[in-house]
């Protein structure tokens, strides 16, 4: 059964903002869709099975932001 986890990322600014997020978090194993909310840095991020947290901070990391604490 598909899990969705909405994440809050701090940083984005933009649509290419968004999309690196979104390609970064795309490539996770499992991850089946990634929606940005630019308006309020919210991220849903809908998967196969329950995602490493440490993975999709890295991910998020590697797009140049941070997850908000």
């Amino acid at each position: 059964m598909p899990q969705q986890t909405v994440y809050t990322v701090t940083g984005m600014t933009c649509g290419h903002c968004a999309a690196s997020v979104t390609e970064e978090l795309t490539e996770l194993p499992g991850v089946t869709d990634v929606a940005v909310d630019l308006a309020t840095g919210a991220v849903t991020v809908t998967s196969a099975d329950a995602l490493d947290p440490a993975q999709v901070e890295g991910a998020v990391r590697e797009a140049g932001y941070q997850l908000a604490s």
